[in-house]
């Protein structure tokens, strides 16, 4: 009896986050199709600022990659 009660509780439960993950992605879907496309315009000076900035952060990641691997291998 206990475990048809537990097995119910947990069918409940799960259709209940189901339905509520369901909603949560319905909601982030339409909300990326709105933004797919950009909307404003972008001078030549701005495109070059933004992609020197995507270069220092990949250039800070792999710098935080080789602190980490230096660091777990021991040779810092």
């Amino acid at each position: 009896m206990r475990d048809e009660k537990m097995e119910s509780i947990e069918r409940v439960f799960g259709e209940r986050i189901g339905s509520i993950i369901s909603e949560s992605t319905g909601k982030i879907r339409s909300i990326n199709q709105k933004y797919a496309t950009p909307k404003i315009k972008l001078t030549g000076g701005a495109k070059f600022a933004l992609l020197l900035l995507r270069f220092y952060l990949i250039f800070l990641v792999v710098l935080l990659a080789y602190k980490f691997w230096t660091i777990v291998h021991g040779s810092a």
